[in-house]
């Protein structure tokens, strides 16, 4: 007996030294990466597409990014590399990369570039591209073939498969007991181009058949908390439930897309299916964005975009997460776009620039985000003190405080520039009024036509009179809502912090005044410490909040300020 048990607590061992050290769950209303039994939120940067594909590279960039204070590396694996003569593999590359992130203390995402990389099939090896016919391209309404491989091949299936498989293999038997890989991203940017649809044979002929009694059924199923687009289209014509693609929703390029995502995503449920049995990982997908007015055709069509996302979750069940690339104007339309009851947010890509650390602090703050990162993140600057360093440090320090907070409705994230100023916010009995920095006046760039650089941060409350109030470039003043109700009035300040001569009159109440007021006890900088408590560093009083009316955080400043309330009459 005592063998056997001593031969099976040496089997259960063994298997707990190679389970993954990744996963998925639920933290109130938040969804939260787990890492080694920890919440782990990705302040990551993304390689540029050619910057992983030599190991002089990947060792040069790597060292580079432990110093820009990266917590994770989003790199691409190519299959034209893996796979440079059909059937055989080198793994060289990604051994490479596991070796560089341990010894920079990086975790990795990897993203498959098999079949498809924004669209186009550049990243298939060159005896797939060249037999066409073993492996067929998507072609336009008129017949013309793209640099797209069909989803409707099952050849080209097995092949981006059997890649997919022996590559995750490898990295199983070199990851297991590490965990250096925490996710995975399942091809790129998938979608259409220069055509809404695929218009080939078989395509053609799947677009005439009936509709998949599982999409009418999963639709009909969710119709109270479907997507509004989607809700709207299959609504609008007649909410049918047999017939083909035209049919059932109608002969547009609306349709087209539809039809199109129902196929991308089966296919990556296939793959995401391998990868649950190899390496059981989250996965996820990511999208460029339907922006600028463009229709179905003119940007990736068909792809794992959030007005899509009832026909991705139906298709491919496997997949954790739809996540955005941002590089369009709107910022903040974008994340809530993705931040939906039933998708959590990652920004896998967003244009890298030195304001990524405030929108980094914004994402956290209001979207319960899993991690942010910035494209051809090797391109930017390592040294310490910059914008960008200085914010992903700020982070890395406060995540016990972000983890500990996200997902129980009190936390809020800020992200101000020259035309969104201010953002008012309702917390029980209280007014939180927030702006950018620069609406005040004694800053020179405030006034002297400079642009202003985004001011962004996060607002924690810690209990009814106590908050964390952190970021860079943003002016918080606390009321009771009675209070601020009456004093409303909008005055102009001078350079003193006082009104300006003529920039207002004293206030008028309409009747004596009754009830209490706000006022800020402290406002001391601190610096959280790993278990989640605070370390004293300073007292911020007299000018620095400006003899008690506010708590400010200049611009290119970030700091941590820890806020005690108080009320009187």
């Amino acid at each position: 007996m005592r063998k056997s048990a001593a031969t099976l607590c040496a089997l259960l061992c063994i298997c707990m030294a190679y389970a993954q050290t990744s996963s998925l769950r639920s933290h109130g209303d938040a969804v939260q990466l787990m890492v080694d039994g920890k919440p782990f939120i990705i302040l990551g940067g993304e390689l540029g597409n050619s910057s992983a594909s030599c190991p002089q590279d990947i060792e040069q960039n790597f060292a580079r990014l432990h110093r820009m204070g990266l917590n994770t590396v989003l790199v691409p694996a190519y299959w034209d590399l893996i796979e440079p003569v059909e059937g055989q593999f080198d793994f060289s590359l990604t051994d490479k990369v596991l070796e560089e992130a341990r010894a920079n203390d990086l975790k990795v995402v990897f993203l498959w570039f098999g079949a498809w990389k924004n669209s186009m099939s550049c990243y298939a090896p060159l005896w797939f591209k060249q037999d066409y016919k073993k492996y067929p391209r998507a072609r336009t309404r008129e017949g013309k073939p793209l640099e797209i491989a069909s989803s409707f091949s099952e050849n080209v299936f097995r092949a981006d498969n059997k890649a997919f498989a022996a590559w995750l293999t490898h990295i199983a038997e070199k990851d297991r007991g590490h965990g250096t890989v925490i996710m995975i991203q399942i091809e790129n940017e998938i979608g259409m181009l220069e055509d809404a649809r695929d218009h080939s044979k078989e395509a053609d002929r799947q677009f005439n058949s009936p509709v998949p009694q599982e999409l009418t059924s999963y639709l009909k199923n969710m119709e109270d908390k479907m997507h509004p687009y989607m809700k709207e289209k299959w609504e609008s014509n007649g909410l049918k439930t047999k017939g083909n693609w035209a049919e059932v929703f109608g002969e547009d390029i609306f349709t087209d897309e539809i039809f199109m995502a129902w196929h991308y995503a089966g296919y990556v449920e296939r793959m995401a299916q391998t990868a649950r049995k190899i390496y059981d990982v989250p996965l996820y997908v990511n999208a460029a964005m339907n922006s600028r007015g463009r229709k179905p055709g003119e940007y990736p069509s068909a792809g794992p975009l959030a007005h899509l996302i009832d026909i991705w979750h139906c298709a491919a069940p496997s997949i954790d997460f739809l996540s955005p690339d941002l590089y369009d104007d709107g910022f903040k339309g974008w994340v809530a776009q993705y931040d939906l009851h039933n998708n959590p947010l990652f920004i896998p890509e967003t244009k890298h620039m030195q304001n990524n650390g405030v929108r980094a602090f914004y994402v956290l703050g209001e979207h319960d985000a899993i991690g942010i990162s910035p494209f051809a993140i090797e391109d930017g600057s390592d040294e310490q003190g910059t914008p960008f360093v200085e914010g992903y440090e700020k982070l890395r320090e406060m995540m016990p405080l972000i983890t500990e907070w996200q997902g129980k409705d009190a936390m809020w994230g800020l992200l101000f520039d020259q035309k969104d100023k201010e953002r008012i916010i309702t917390d029980g009995d209280l007014t939180i009024t927030c702006r950018h920095n620069f609406t005040l006046p004694w800053d020179p760039r405030a006034t002297d036509g400079s642009v202003w650089p985004e001011g962004g941060g996060i607002i924690i409350r810690l209990a009814a009179d106590e908050y964390i109030v952190a970021g860079n470039g943003i002016v918080v003043e606390f009321a009771k809502t009675t209070e601020k109700q009456r004093t409303s009035a909008k005055k102009a300040l001078g350079e003193d912090g006082f009104v300006a001569a003529g920039g207002g009159t004293m206030e008028q109440a309409e009747s004596e005044w009754h009830g209490s007021r706000c006022g800020l006890g402290s406002v001391d900088e601190v610096e959280v410490l790993p278990d989640g408590s605070f370390r004293y560093i300073r007292r911020m009083n007299g000018d620095q909040d400006h003899q008690g009316r506010h708590v400010r955080i200049s611009v290119g400043d970030y700091k941590v300020l820890h806020v005690k309330l108080y009320e009187y009459k």
